[in-house]
């Protein structure tokens, strides 16, 4: 069965579910099977939380199944399913911390995988331009009920928020005092665990492929900074 398929039977179930649909979004994984799990589980957790951030923060682009759409292949006739979870996540009256928990929860010990999460909603975040202060401090909470520390949190976000003259060392998570031997062996190694392909195997839809196109294309950038610095 399709992504898209689970995604509109979520949003034809989950009509009527405002004031749970929180508890409601993760008890549906149930009935999924592992791998079809973790990609509902990923395209969920980013319609959810993108729309709490919209209520929140009022500054995200009005059309969120724009900028979702950006980085996800939405078949048209799909739109409106992805739509009404938006929908149903902004109408409900848990606030985005009964969210965040409840994802948490379901993923776990997979702290990659919370970390994806947390890439996807900066990459919706930017899709008007610019990641706004209160967007981050948004998902600075969000990233510390996932239990993602400090270092990793900014990590992410020097990904989408660093500007071209900024820190290429923090995209890398590395200090600049390290030899480039060493840089060079980080960089391979970020480049093979962030690979697109490594990403769908661990639960990242195909149809997400911008996602995980648009972190390879900033590590990569990174590490060409590094070494014209370098000579």
């Amino acid at each position: 069965m399709s992504l898209w398929i689970w995604i509109s039977e979520i949003a034809a179930s989950g009509a009527d579910a405002v004031g749970t649909a929180a508890d409601w979004f993760v008890g549906f994984f149930a009935g999924v099977d592992p791998e079809a799990r973790r990609q509902v589980a990923f395209s969920v957790a980013l319609v959810a939380l993108s729309a709490k951030m919209a209520k929140a923060d009022g500054v995200v682009t009005s059309d969120e199944v724009a900028a979702f759409r950006r980085l996800f292949v939405v078949p048209p006739a799909e739109e409106r399913h992805v739509r009404r979870l938006f929908d149903l996540a902004k109408r409900d009256i848990a606030g985005y911390e009964t969210y965040a928990e409840r994802i948490a929860d379901y993923y776990g010990e997979d702290r990659q995988g919370l970390e994806d999460v947390v890439d996807g909603l900066f990459a919706i975040a930017k899709a008007d331009g610019a990641v706004h202060e209160r967007e981050i401090a948004y998902l600075g909470e969000v990233a510390s009920i996932f239990g993602i520390d400090e270092a990793g949190f900014e990590r992410i976000a020097a990904r989408h928020v660093i500007p071209e003259d900024g820190d290429p060392y923090l995209v890398l998570g590395i200090d600049r005092a390290r030899p480039l031997a060493e840089i060079r062996s980080r960089y391979r190694a970020l480049a093979a665990e962030n690979h697109p392909d490594r990403l769908i195997a661990r639960g990242l839809p195909p149809e997400a492929a911008g996602i995980a196109h648009e972190r390879m294309a900033a590590i990569n950038l990174a590490w060409r900074r590094i070494q014209l610095e370098r000579g």
